[in-house]
């Protein structure tokens, strides 16, 4: 099941957006509805396969998430693509009203997460998109870190009810997963065991946990568990309470730490009563000058050196 790769290089965009073709090919009721970003989205491929189900609405977020409503409400399975704060912030009321309330099964495609959109500045980095997500009723919320998860987590989407709030980064991943892959929604996924402490984390930050977990093992001769909370709502609790019972826990997470994974994380630990060392890194609640997603990666410690001195702060 687990195969990690740090020489592969692949861009989510490119697996999502292409992956569309084997799904429209797999059911005549699969239909994408983007707005205007195409090329950004990885949509083309599609669009030219299935022109007869594919729906450009032009620079209208809030349309395009009340037309994928009505697709569903017919019987259609709408994937809506656009940037995540896009669909989280402009297309808010329509994600909220039109189609969690009705509880339509509409796949809301968000890419851009967090900062990886890097010098695109602030208007295209969604720092807010999971707090805002988990806290609209019926809505799922799902963040995926490698190829092979993102082909399964379609699969999983194709008949899934209810809404779903698929999130993804532009910044490369690496390979974490095999083909045997046995993936879950609900069901978080350990990488890597260990009893020393752990990592929970989502996304391209998977890839950091990872590595960090490697260099303490290796500089320090510590087992540090990593677990890959790919559905931030519902969130695993069990997969909490066992990385608890390591005796420290590093959440890890591109996004606002208000909100986000860690917030989740800290909300079972507290719920629970479970007494934790316990870090939330994450972006800072500030808005931050444009600049390469490498960048703030390192600068709020997200990168793999200060996962580590995250950990080994916890461990002292």
């Amino acid at each position: 099941m687990i195969k990690i790769d740090f020489e592969k290089k692949t861009f989510l965009r490119d697996v999502l957006g292409g992956y569309m073709q084997e799904l429209g090919r797999q059911d005549e009721k699969v239909v994408v509805v983007n707005a205007d970003l195409m090329g950004t989205c990885r949509n083309r491929s599609f669009v030219a396969s299935y022109p007869e189900r594919s729906f450009n609405v032009g620079i209208a977020e809030q349309n395009m998430i009340s037309f994928a409503a009505g697709l569903a409400h017919e019987g259609f399975k709408p994937y809506a693509f656009s940037m995540a704060p896009f669909i989280s912030m402009r297309g808010l009321e329509q994600c909220r009203t039109d189609v969690a309330y009705a509880g339509l099964d509409v796949r809301l495609m968000a890419t851009y997460a967090g900062v990886s959109g890097g010098i695109s500045g602030a208007t295209h980095w969604s720092l807010e998109d999971c707090g805002i997500m988990c806290s609209i009723p019926n809505m799922t919320v799902v963040e995926t870190c490698d190829e092979v998860q993102a082909k399964k987590l379609l699969e999983k989407s194709l008949d899934y009810s209810g809404p779903i709030y698929i999130r993804s980064s532009v910044e490369p991943v690496i390979g974490i997963y095999d083909d045997s892959y046995d993936y879950e929604i609900g069901r978080a996924d350990t990488i890597m065991a260990g009893d020393d402490g752990a990592f929970i984390c989502a996304g391209v930050t998977v890839k950091y946990a990872v590595q960090a977990a490697k260099n303490i093992f290796q500089k320090h001769g510590k087992k540090i568990r990593v677990v890959d909370m790919h559905t931030i709502k519902p969130i695993d609790r069990q997969a909490i309470r066992t990385a608890a019972a390591t005796g420290a826990v590093v959440a890890v997470h591109d996004h606002n730490v208000m909100g986000g994974l860690g917030t989740q994380v800290g909300q079972v630990l507290a719920e629970e009563g479970i007494g934790v060392r316990f870090a939330n890194i994450g972006l800072k609640d500030h808005f931050e000058p444009m600049a390469h997603a490498s960048y703030l990666y390192h600068k709020f410690s997200l990168d793999a050196e200060g996962l580590e001195q995250a950990m080994l702060g916890l461990l002292k």
